[in-house]
Order: C-alpha cells, then sequence, then structure tokens
C-alpha cells in the first residue's frame, strides 16, 4: 500500500479550542483512515510551517485525496498537504523507467 506525508497547519481558532481542552488528534484521524481502507503509521506536532507531520498508508490516491477533503471541510486547518512517498525500491524502480525513456531536454544537442 502507497505512503503519504501529511502537513498539516491548524488555525488558530483550533490550537485555543486544543489549549482548553488538550486531546490525542491521532485518534480522531486513525478511525477515517481506516475507514478509507488505510493505516495510520504515525502523528508527529511540529515546529515551523506545519503543525502536524503524519505519514499514512492508503490504498491509492483517491483514498489519500478522501481523507483530505474530509479533513480540510471540517475547518480546523489553514493547510493540508499530502506528498506521495516512494520506497528506495520504487524510485530506483522509477529511475530505470526513466533512463529508459525516449525523453530528451530542451537544453541537450539533438
Amino acid at each position: 500500500m502507497p505512503y503519504f506525508l501529511i502537513q498539516a497547519t491548524y488555525t488558530s481558532e483550533a490550537w485555543a479550542a486544543l489549549l482548553q481542552k488538550p486531546q490525542d488528534r491521532a485518534e480522531a484521524i486513525r478511525g477515517p483512515i481506516e475507514a478509507l481502507g488505510g493505516r495510520l503509521e504515525h502523528v508527529w506536532l511540529s515546529f515551523g510551517e506545519s503543525d502536524l507531520v503524519v505519514v499514512m498508508q492508503m490504498p491509492d490516491n483517491v483514498s489519500a485525496a478522501a481523507m483530505a477533503l474530509a479533513v480540510s471541510a471540517g475547518g480546523a486547518l489553514k493547510a493540508y498537504k499530502t506528498t506521495p512517498l516512494l520506497t528506495v525500491q520504487e524510485g530506483m524502480e522509477a529511475m530505470r523507467k526513466a533512463a529508459g525513456s525516449s525523453y530528451r531536454a530542451v537544453t541537450r544537442n539533438a
């Protein structure tokens, strides 16, 4: 099953609610991820641009998009970014396929 990296940023209203009543939001997203056929790998709180970093497995891009839509529609986030992740083996397979393609960059001599 493919892996996806999620980076999310809470609204100030969501942070205010979490400060009043701290809660484990990993458990809030585990059920929906599993309902879409996926698996929650891990959740971290982070500093910087993103407040949350999540690694999950989903059956396909459509399921990952469905999760993004469901969470974004909730209104607690001001940003949500999904990045598909490749294993090293998948990356190497992609490199071999790219090397065998007929693509020629515009900057290369014909």
